[in-house]
């Protein structure tokens, strides 16, 4: 019986430890890696020199956000520490660092690529920590 139990209170904190696990997740949109931020899906993430930091607002809109895709606020996600939330054009919600709204870049193929950094007379940027 004491080894059932032993297992039953393991799996109990197991259980508890992922359910915290989400929530973790969408108050930390980003980590770094590599001396860079990345997304979830952990693609590099860049910041464009036009946008004014702390301004709340993204100029990337339209076809420059087809090509650096924001990174966009989940549902029920909420703002802490160095991060904030930047409201686009079409009213939907992109996270920002430090004031600066964060994208990926269209052309990045794999996790660790980097290859909008510099881009268009060095107006883009990878997002350091």
């Amino acid at each position: 019986m004491t080894r059932f139990a032993s297992f039953a209170i393991l799996g109990s904190v197991l259980l508890a430890a992922c359910t915290v696990t989400p929530k973790t997740q969408a108050q930390t949109p980003a980590t770094a890696m590599n001396g860079v931020l990345v997304g979830p899906n952990q693609m590099t993430l860049y910041v464009f020199d036009k946008d004014a930091a702390g301004s709340g607002k993204s100029v990337c809109n339209g076809g420059c956000a087809a090509n650096w895709p924001p990174l966009m606020v989940a549902a029920g996600a909420t703002a802490t520490g160095d991060w904030s939330v930047v409201t686009r054009d079409d009213d939907r919600k992109q996270w920002a660092y430090k004031g600066h709204p964060l994208y990926y870049w269209a052309k990045d193929a794999k996790p660790g690529d980097k290859t909008g950094d510099g881009f268009l007379n060095n107006t883009w940027h990878t997002a350091k920590p």
